[in-house]
């Protein structure tokens, strides 16, 4: 059962700087040798089949949605000037949503919520056709959100996550002022459990979910992320109290490398980088466990490609792992597994 609602965001007008200086986007998934490129599903109809990566062959349904590259003309290239977001009217644009309520959704009973952010250059409806997390919103029973970012002077949709990624040049943006407020205008119409508000993201929509982690850990449970990163100056974030982490990351993604790099010259930490800082910030025991049985994840690879680095001892009975994609890609055809195992791990990790 689908509800809608349409809320009045915390963020600006979109008259923001463009990330290279008069060059457009390349349409396929860039090399990042350079570490300059970032990317995300592109925007794709919930009834379609998603599109493939750049190939030399027509697509084949069944394929993974397309990367798009944001790598501007050179790294060193200083944003366009642009008209600046009018900061004085943060009511300006409206940013509507949609709500997916379980059938067996009881007004009498609190129901965890869970927000899917999609990547740079993507769509919520693209995202939920990667990821499809509404048939395990129903057999799970919890709300469902995902949200469109605010579109920059590209024409491209963004969250405005990390330093690295990915206003540039709309940095007056506060999508955390408009992600807080989804999170208010649906526990102010269902019974949303506090202690279970969960993100998860992918590439650009998993640097905004680390940020909101840092920024909001007090209504953060946990958060999962696919091929994104947090901060890299450990400074820049500063959660006030545990939040569960679950990073996820291919070992063959050249756009968002798994051993980290830079994006237009801001650097971000790879995937083992991330997960040490929420190692340090949830007091977790430094040494991970490495579990037996490995997952499933990518449909691409034969058999279960995936490892598993639990960190345990964690505050509150919270959780840090680190799930390695051997041979994963940016965009890896996610299996069901995926999903549910995603999701699985974000229930099981509700505030104490």
């Amino acid at each position: 059962m689908r509800r809608y609602l349409t809320i009045t965001s915390a963020v600006l007008a979109l008259g923001i700087a463009a990330c290279s200086s008069g060059g457009d986007a390349d349409s396929s998934a860039t090399p990042a040798d350079d570490t300059d490129a970032v990317t995300s599903t592109a925007e794709t109809s919930a009834s379609d089949p998603p599109a493939t990566e750049p190939a030399a062959t027509d697509p084949a349904p069944s394929d993974p949605p397309v990367t798009e590259s944001a790598e501007p003309d050179s790294a060193t290239s200083e944003p366009d000037e642009s008209p600046e977001p009018d900061e004085s009217d943060e009511s300006a644009d409206d940013r509507p949503f949609d709500v997916f309520v379980p059938s067996g959704y009881d007004a009498a009973t609190p129901t965890p919520l869970i927000l899917l952010l999609h990547g740079y250059t993507g769509s919520g409806d693209s995202q939920e056709a990667y990821f499809n997390f509404e048939p395990l919103a129903e057999s799970r029973g919890f709300l469902y959100v995902h949200p469109d970012g605010t579109v920059d002077a590209r024409g491209e949709q963004f969250w405005n996550a990390t330093d690295a990624c990915c206003s540039f040049g709309s940095d007056a943006i506060d999508d955390e002022a408009y992600l807080l407020s989804v999170i208010e205008q649906v526990s102010a119409d269902y019974n949303v459990d506090p202690k279970a508000v969960f993100l998860a993201g992918h590439s650009n929509g998993g640097f905004m979910s680390y940020r909101m982690a840092c920024r909001h850990a007090d209504t953060i449970a946990g958060i999962a992320s696919l091929a994104g990163a947090t901060f890299a100056d450990t400074d820049d974030c500063a959660p006030s109290e545990p939040v569960s982490v679950l990073q996820v990351h291919g070992t063959s993604d050249d756009t968002i490398l798994y051993e980290g790099g830079s994006i237009i010259g801001v650097q971000y930490p790879g995937a083992q980088e991330t997960v040490d800082s929420w190692v340090a910030y949830n007091g977790c025991d430094t040494t991970p466990t490495s579990t037996p049985d490995a997952l499933d994840l990518d449909g691409s690879i034969d058999g279960a490609e995936s490892d598993i680095d639990a960190l345990g001892g964690c505050e509150q009975n919270t959780a840090v792992e680190l799930w390695t994609i051997d041979g994963g890609v940016h965009v890896p055809p996610v299996t069901a597994d995926f999903s549910a195992s995603v999701v699985d791990f974000l229930l099981a990790h509700p505030k104490p």
